[in-house]
């Protein structure tokens, strides 16, 4: 199945076709999800299903969500570049930790959300079935590990910062980069929008 026009630009600019497909088939695989699971219940539906609808095997579902039920979330792992990471860790790229945190932001947001309709659909099916819900709060664990680990590395023991703080913020920044980026029709590069967001909590913490 060929993805929809549509959501082949729901990549960053300047990607390939080829990354524009696999962005716009991920997609496809979430809104599967959501419109089966409004019609069958959680529980009837299974990766066939979607699958089929879709018109991809189970293996490449397998490419792009862990399970079913990260599908219906739309979740992708948080994979920061080794690059990146190291550089945070070393104390870089600026030295100003504030302003670093937007280069975490850039390397764990990927792509740009996947829009308000989706997210609200989503949202609605966490919190009309439970399990979802508790899959997807064990996922933000996973991810607030992962980030806290870099965080505490580039503070280091004498810390003039508490690293669940810090971590904390850069949570809050993710979000609200997504929720720029979404506001704006997915236009423009995350980096932009993570500044902004940056800068906004600069001028509300020295007001």
């Amino acid at each position: 199945m060929t993805p929809p026009t549509d959501d082949l630009d729901a990549v960053p600019p300047g990607a390939g076709l080829r990354e524009r497909k696999k962005a716009a088939r991920r997609l496809a695989l979430i809104d599967a999800s959501h419109r089966l699971v409004a019609e069958h219940g959680l529980d009837a539906v299974t990766v066939e299903m979607i699958c089929a609808e879709v018109g991809v095997s189970p293996r490449t579902f397998f490419n792009y969500f862990a399970t079913k039920d990260d599908a219906v979330l739309g979740h992708r792992p948080w994979s920061l570049p080794e690059k990146t990471a190291a550089a945070f860790v070393a104390g870089g790229p600026s030295g100003v930790l504030l302003d670093d945190l937007v280069d975490l932001v850039v390397g764990l947001v990927a792509a740009p959300p996947p829009g308000s309709a989706r997210m609200r659909r989503t949202l609605e099916l966490a919190a009309a079935h439970p399990r979802l819900m508790a899959h997807h709060i064990a996922w933000m664990d996973r991810q607030k590990e992962q980030v806290e680990r870099l965080v505490r590395e580039r503070l280091g023991p004498a810390a003039a910062h508490r690293p669940d703080t810090v971590t904390a913020l850069l949570l809050v920044c993710v979000h609200a980069t997504l929720m720029r980026w979404d506001a704006a029709g997915g236009e423009g590069h995350v980096r932009e929008h993570a500044t902004a967001v940056v800068a906004e909590l600069r001028a509300l913490i020295t007001a």
